[in-house]
């Protein structure tokens, strides 16, 4: 048996060459965001990007490729549970709304789903960050905005007197509002980028169409 291999089509190489550029783009975003004391806002909406984009180009197994290679630097770069926090939710993230786009589902599903992820992955780094500085970090999230609730009652002599329980629903739904924004931010800035990159996402609802008409770029 021959041990020559048959060398890479062009079609191939194009596909190995862009979804280790893009993988390498999402790590160095996370880093970036991480580590660089300024600019987080505009790293956050751009970290979904580049692996959706690939699973737009190269279809879902280049996207789940690219996700899993982005992982496997990011661990290498720091550690084996700072690195894999780009999973939650950004890394699935990323891949759902590369999914929903290549088949063209509307806005509000891919919008809606992705708020869930969204919701689910904050809870999720959450927890994990709770158990690298061994404090559960969001009771200590709650009780600094029951105090900080107290405070802004006591100032406009409310007669309410919310409990813990109460201040915990509420900081889950500011988590929910805040995904609710960022999901559709990153609709917004995929569907002014994309198309020129030859990779059109599908059109917007009616509904939204006059939200994200007014192309900045």
């Amino acid at each position: 048996m021959s041990l020559d291999q048959e060398p890479l089509s062009r079609r191939q190489a194009l596909r190995l060459v862009e979804g280790a550029y893009l993988a390498a783009t999402t790590a160095l975003i996370w880093l970036a965001l991480y580590y660089l004391p300024v600019g987080g806002a505009l790293f956050r909406l751009a970290l979904p990007l580049p692996l959706s984009l690939l699973q737009l180009r190269r279809g879902g197994r280049s996207g789940a490729e690219g996700l899993v290679l982005a992982v496997l630097l990011l661990t290498a770069l720091m550690g084996p549970l700072r690195g894999p926090l780009l999973l939650f939710p950004y890394g699935l993230l990323s891949l759902w709304l590369g999914w929903s786009w290549c088949r063209d589902l509307s806005w509000w599903l891919s919008w809606s789903v992705g708020v869930l992820l969204g919701t689910a992955g904050f809870l999720v780094r959450v927890f994990v960050l709770s158990l690298l500085v061994g404090e559960n970090l969001w009771v200590v999230i709650t009780r600094a905005g029951a105090a900080l609730l107290d405070r802004l009652i006591a100032l406009l002599h409310l007669p309410i007197s919310p409990d813990l329980t109460q201040v915990q629903l509420m900081a889950l739904m500011l988590v929910v509002i805040q995904e609710v924004i960022y999901v559709l931010s990153v609709h917004a800035l995929a569907f002014w980028i994309f198309p020129r990159l030859r990779s059109p996402i599908p059109e917007p609802p009616r509904l939204l169409h006059g939200l994200v008409a007014l192309d900045p770029l």
